[in-house]
């Protein structure tokens, strides 16, 4: 029953967070007053178990009217003024037109975020391709996880961040964390660590700098930034010379070892430690931490991807577990910690410039017919593939002359930002839907306002690989659309009538059918099905296994949460990770319970509104539904042949290498109190209290010799611009290398530094090493020079 106060529903809503990749379950209940909702935990939610950190218990502050957009505004005599939504959705359509008839559709972009829905990402690939006709569209998940998503491919043949559910990492007896500070970028997640060392299990933690994360660990490897390939291929050695490789698993489920063992025997350990900073004792210790155990695991983030050559440095720790026996095995194997929200999901239904949905590649004549079909467009009409982020963010203005971007602040967040800053500004025509003025926003000609998590259904797809319903708790503000509307107005306009609904549920149910037979499967799942179910894992076909015919192509095993892998002799432990309760936790969380929901509170076409008995599962009268797919690769993997295949890497420089001129590394990363350009969280006061501004951390050798004082003015200076922030002088970090958070713009912006430099397979630029100097930032104006760190 819902209950209600003075006519307002007070009923808590189950949701999740609208932040990281962990998608957080928690309630919302309407409050009077000034409030708009409060949050309360959803303890039936396994991934967080009720834990919230800051973002998250606060993240009802941007619903407020005072943080955010709530009408159109349009450019006039150079100044963004409010405006009508017809006039501003006539003139995104006039702009976009224009530069189609003058340049042809390619001279228009889009631009996409890791922050969208499933249903949202796979309308705006499906208006690019269809309604412009351009082939130009990407994404800002460029920027995260492309690396690891193109090393999981060529070793496993599918990319899923995490090819196991969360549960099973303390039950691991070792992991090797890559690059990742979770206790600030995820920390209802750490969790996991700690109970992994209350069970006995290892910790090791790679990473320059001794963070919070790395305080927790067993074993702190502190490489020199951009040396994680050699220290992979450090440890691959090492395992081979002492004699640790699983040969029986090697021969029965794997291929190209011989290669791979030959370019790993080149990095001897004497070699890796002059390479990595990392002493011959610690990498014979993290060898025999990591292979003495049953089980393992080795779990990556931005730290070893964001380089312009993160796809081999991930090939070399998946052949480090490769060799060691652990993919497909219960408990083990190599996983990516996904960054953004929906950092999964929105990288498989087509805002990607290669792809469509259901992970389809578009250059596959297959994946064309399929998808047109679908789409009910001739799949000669389809464009090819287009350019990555960073180039098309860097053709705007010349080749690309207008740009349509939504849920993305490159301004802040894009390499080599105020280049990109520039070329933005260079646009024929620039439109930006987005929740708040964003930096980015401030530039466009046109600025839609859109409706955000708690304001809209939808689903998400977190970094497990759990399809996950968000829910409409309260309705937006008079003025305010969805991006779906704003999709379906602007298709209007641009002459395509039909095929842009506003309706989620009615999206999600054509992303199904598009999705079916790809390797991202969703065309079992039902809004129903993720209400009872608390999430399904993809891939999951519309008919469980034994009632139909095996998949065609390399799908890897659709199994349940009690399938037998591989070289063991029992069932996997259950979980709750694989079909969440099915009665009503704290606030109704969970499952549904036939009542009526308020039409106030839920829109037309939630699944608790639209769903019959009859909707409970996806497959066909009669077959039951496929259970979801918790466990990759327990009995094969996505590959033609089955096997996983080793990649042979060699251990090459960075991009840009400090030199006399530019002594020092800059590396980058998160705050806790902040995320991803600052562009919701720097409008939260707690947050922006707990961390106010930007800062460069450095260790207290090279702060002497610079004659620096906690506080004082820093300008760190890159071939690409200059950045000044306050010094925040600490032992934690390597003396050769400085931090700066990337949270905020102006002048402490660090991705006015960073480097724009390529990876040849996933285009991800060069975020996280470059070469700099530090100076002291005089009030003046002056400057001191840094001498080259020391040793």
């Amino acid at each position: 029953m819902r209950r209600t106060l003075g006519g307002m529903d007070t009923s808590a809503t189950p949701t999740h967070c609208p932040y990281c990749a962990l998608q957080c379950g928690m309630n919302l209940t309407p409050v009077a007053g000034g409030g708009v909702v409060e949050v309360s935990e959803r303890v039936d939610f396994p991934v967080n178990r009720g834990a919230l950190c800051g973002k998250g218990r606060t993240a009802p502050a941007l619903l407020s009217r005072a943080v955010r957009l709530t009408r159109p505004l349009v450019r006039r005599s150079g100044v963004l003024e409010p405006a009508g939504w017809d006039e501003a959705l006539d003139r995104v359509a006039e702009g976009l037109s224009r530069t189609r008839s003058r340049y042809g559709p390619d001279a228009c972009g889009v631009f996409g975020g890791g922050g969208l829905t499933n249903e949202k990402a796979y309308a705006l690939g499906k208006f690019a391709r269809v309604v412009l006709g351009t082939s130009q569209i990407d994404y800002n998940g460029r920027f995260c996880m492309s690396s690891a998503a193109a090393g999981g491919i060529k070793a496993f043949g599918l990319d899923r961040g995490l090819p196991f559910p969360l549960e099973d990492i303390p039950a691991t007896g070792c992991v090797v964390l890559v690059g990742s500070n979770l206790a600030e970028t995820m920390p209802p997640a750490l969790r996991y660590l700690t109970e992994l060392r209350e069970n006995g299990g290892r910790l090791i933690v790679v990473d320059p700098r001794r963070t919070r994360t790395a305080e927790q660990a067993d074993l702190h490897l502190a490489p020199r930034p951009g040396t994680d390939l050699a220290l992979a291929l450090g440890l691959l050695h090492l395992v081979v010379a002492e004699g640790r490789t699983d040969e029986a698993y090697i021969a029965e489920r794997t291929s190209g070892w011989e290669a791979a063992r030959a370019a790993a025997m080149a990095h001897w350990p004497e070699y890796v430690e002059r390479i990595t900073g990392v002493s011959v004792p610690q990498l014979r210790e993290a060898v025999r931490m990591f292979c003495e155990p049953e089980s393992a695991m080795v779990l990556t983030a931005r730290g070893p991807e964001q380089h312009s050559k993160g796809t081999d440095t991930v090939g070399a720790w998946i052949n480090l577990c490769l060799a060691t026996g652990r993919p497909g095995r219960p408990r083990s194997g190599y996983g990516c910690l996904t960054g953004q929200g929906n950092g999964q999901g929105g990288r498989e239904h087509g805002q990607k410039a290669d792809q469509l949905p259901g992970y389809r590649k578009l250059d596959d004549p297959a994946a064309r017919r399929h998808v047109a079909e679908v789409w009910g467009v001739d799949p000669d009409s389809l464009p090819g593939p287009g350019r990555s982020a960073y180039e098309l963010l860097d053709a705007m203005g010349t080749d690309i002359r207008s740009l349509l971007l939504m849920a993305s602040n490159p301004v802040v967040s894009a390499p080599r930002a105020a280049h990109v800053e520039e070329r933005l500004r260079s646009l024929d025509f620039l439109a930006v839907a987005d929740v708040v003025l964003s930096e980015t926003a401030e530039l466009a000609d046109v600025v839609l306002p859109v409706t955000q998590w708690a304001e809209e259904s939808g689903t998400t797809t977190n970094l497990e690989g759990r399809v996950l319903l968000r829910r409409r708790a309260v309705a937006p503000p008079e003025g305010v659309r969805s991006d779906l509307y704003v999709l379906h107005e602007l298709a209007d306009r641009l002459g395509v009538e039909k095929g842009f609904p506003t309706d989620p549920e009615e999206v999600f149910e054509e992303l199904r059918r598009a999705s079916a037979g790809g390797p991202a499967d969703y065309s079992g799942i039902t809004y129903r099905r993720l209400a009872e179910e608390n999430g399904v894992f993809w891939p999951c076909p519309a008919e469980a296994p034994e009632a139909a015919d095996a998949p065609a192509g390399p799908h890897p095993r659709a199994t349940g949460p009690r399938a037998t892998a591989p070289g063991t002799t029992g069932p996997q432990a259950e979980g709750p990770a694989t079909t969440g309760p099915r009665a009503a936790g704290p606030g109704g969380g969970g499952a549904w319970d036939g009542a009526e929901p308020a039409s106030d509170v839920l829109p037309e076409g939630s699944p608790e509104r639209r769903a019959g008995p009859e909707d409970a599962g996806a497959g066909t009268a009669g077959v039951p539904s496929h259970p979801g797919t918790p466990r990759l690769f327990l009995d094969r993997f996505a590959t033609p042949d089955g096997r996983a295949r080793f990649v042979a890497v060699n251990h090459r420089p960075l991009a840009e290498e400090p030199d006399d001129e530019y002594p020092v590394l800059l590396t980058t990363g998160r705050v806790v109190a902040q995320y991803q350009s600052g562009a919701q969280t720097r409008r939260v006061d707690e947050l922006n209290a707990a961390a106010p501004g930007p800062f460069v951390e450095l260790h207290p050798r090279l702060a002497g010799r610079l004659g620096v004082a906690e506080g004082d003015p820093l300008a760190v200076v890159s071939r690409r611009g200059r950045a000044v922030a306050p010094a925040r002088i600490t032992a934690s970090i390597r003396p050769d290398t400085v931090f700066m958070p990337f949270h905020w713009p102006g002048e402490g912006r660090a991705n006015t530094l960073t480097n724009p430099a390529l990876d040849p397979t996933s285009r991800m630029p060069e975020f996280k090493a470059c070469a700099v100097r530090v100076e002291r930032a005089d009030p003046q104006g002056g400057t001191g020079r840094a001498e080259r760190p020391g040793g």
